[in-house]
């Protein structure tokens, strides 16, 4: 099959289709996306080697439970043991013997075809648009927020990132009604949420030091050092992104502070699907351009300074 491979080079190849194991199901894309997760790989974060993609919606090829074979999926991107402490605990996606989809020890989605367990997967409603579907992964971690950090709808929300994982954060956060402000540096986005009622700004018009619950959804240092700045003492920082490089905070000035630190990683997809079913979340003005498989090295250049680009394999 074809596969987008990243080996310390990008680059399209020809791979065996993944064996299918006991409890998995092998999937045809019918779209991937392109995050900013898949980017940072490129430059070293978490040495993954193999297929890219985490996100997509594609359709069920083969499967043991012949029930799940021809239906349109979406599926959670951690595969856990489902046997040790943690996941008899419940929490699957800290499994320490976890593979995770496209990022660690398992092959993506950026091909003609992967695998994940029957577990994982949930169907996309018929009414639903792959072009709609594509964006649960993305979503579930922007619900993620709200799963690790109760925000109150009286609470002042500084959201720093414009970018498609920004975007749909705002959208979640709307939704409960708390004073929501989005930092960003690209106006030209902003319409989507003016029209949803979310106030925006440029860096330099902010106050530090004012808000209540700040998020860091830029994947920069430079990003995370301004959200550290407008998070008000005994605030909460929420850490949405990840990057490849070293960290700007001053621990020390943290502790001064009192500023209660909280990671955000993975989310649940059924209340992301719900979300989307009820068109409560805006996703095409997200989607930038769609590509072949056959032209994900170009799809891959124009991702820079853009919103979602899809692969179309």
């Amino acid at each position: 099959m074809r596969a987008l491979l990243w080996d310390n080079e990008l680059h399209l190849a020809e791979i065996p289709v993944p064996e299918l194991l006991h409890g998995e199901a092998l999937i045809r894309p019918l779209l991937a996306g392109i995050c900013a997760t898949d980017v940072h790989i490129t430059q070293g974060y978490r040495g993954f080697h193999g297929v890219l993609g985490h996100e997509c919606v594609g359709v069920v090829a083969e499967c043991e439970d012949a029930s799940w074979i021809g239906r349109r999926v979406v599926g959670d991107v951690n595969a856990a043991c489902l046997h040790c402490p943690t996941c008899l605990a419940s929490d699957t996606a800290h499994c320490p013997e976890r593979t995770t989809l496209g990022i660690n020890r398992r092959h993506g989605t950026m091909a003609d075809y992967f695998t994940l367990p029957i577990v994982n997967l949930l169907l996309v409603p018929d009414g639903m648009s792959d072009e709609q579907a594509i964006f649960a992964e993305p979503l579930a971690a922007a619900l993620e927020i709200v799963e690790r950090c109760h925000i109150r709808p009286t609470e002042r929300v500084a959201l720093v990132g414009d970018g498609k994982l920004g975007l749909l954060v705002a959208q979640t956060l709307r939704l409960i009604g708390c004073e929501l402000l989005v930092i960003g540096r690209h106006p030209e986005r902003w319409d989507l949420l003016r029209e949803q009622g979310v106030d925006t700004a440029h860096a330099a018009q902010l106050e530090p030091s004012r808000w209540d619950v700040v998020i860091d959804c830029t994947g920069s240092a430079d990003g995370l050092a301004l959200a550290r700045r407008l998070v008000r003492p005994r605030g909460r920082l929420v850490l949405k992104s990840t990057f490849h490089g070293v960290s700007p905070l001053d621990l020390s000035q943290m502790v001064v502070d009192e500023v209660t630190l909280i990671g955000s990683r993975c989310g649940p997809f059924a209340p992301a699907l719900r979300l989307l079913e009820r068109g409560l979340i805006e996703t095409a003005p997200l989607i930038h351009a769609r590509y072949r498989l056959d032209d994900a090295l170009a799809a891959f250049r124009a991702v820079a300074g853009h919103l979602k680009v899809l692969l179309a394999p």
